[in-house]
């Protein structure tokens, strides 16, 4: 069993606390006793390199990530294989954003970090509606060997369920994300996430969510998540 927490924002997300470098919310999951996490910014995943080389020196498991805005304003987890893979779709999505600059002062700082702790502010809004539907998002993440599922499908805020009212018949997706209960809505036979979509460090839980997989691995989630 895995002690996961794959939906954790850094100080890159603008409702991320600033406390949330990659480098502090990497040590302080370590410290809580998880054994993997993924890093899934709101249409970025420029915080991940530095995110990945704090848990290569912590001996921790660590998934690229983006939670994606679409364009319904739905939320939605998208998971990677690689460093690259994720940045490269993370610029296909940000290439579909409207133009909009942040104003800190309103939604929050957007900083990001290079591996050895060079600082830098993202300008463009990262709260935005995408232009992809989540409807395209399962072919998209496939294009970079990445998976996704909807992310907090009991919350109303930004949750599929309570954009839609329905679950869509046509989603391709395998699995689907709670924060804390079951919605009826949800199909049989999906594999069930829970996460903490931690936006400051008293967020993260202890000890995780359990996973059963094999190792802390996205080969190891992917092959869970399509059995």
């Amino acid at each position: 069993m895995i002690r996961a927490d794959l939906h954790i924002h850094s100080c890159l997300s603008p409702c991320g606390d600033d406390e949330m470098t990659p480098f502090d919310l990497v040590g302080l999951a370590k410290l809580n006793g998880l054994d993997l996490i993924a890093l899934t910014d709101h249409n970025s995943a420029k915080n991940c390199r530095a995110a990945a080389a704090a848990a290569a020196e912590y001996e921790m498991g660590f998934i690229p990530g983006i939670e994606v805005n679409t364009s319904e304003d739905i939320h939605c987890v998208c998971v990677f294989p690689g460093l690259d893979e994720a940045e490269a779709f993370g610029e296909e999505i940000y290439a579909t954003m409207p133009p909009i600059k942040n104003e800190p002062a309103i939604f929050g700082n957007q900083i990001w970090y290079e591996p050895d702790g060079t600082p830098h502010e993202e300008e463009r809004l990262l709260l935005s509606a995408c232009g992809y539907s989540i409807l395209d998002l399962p072919e998209l993440c496939a294009k970079y060997g990445g998976i996704c599922w909807p992310a907090h499908v009991d919350r109303e805020t930004n949750g599929m369920l309570a954009a839609l009212g329905t679950w869509p018949p046509d989603l391709l997706v395998r699995a689907a994300e709670i924060r804390f209960i079951m919605p009826p809505e949800v199909p049989d036979g999906l594999h069930i996430i829970q996460s903490s979509d931690a936006h400051r460090p008293e967020d993260l839980p202890e000890e995780g969510y359990p996973l059963r997989l094999n190792e802390p691995t996205f080969e190891a989630l992917k092959a869970w998540i399509e059995t």
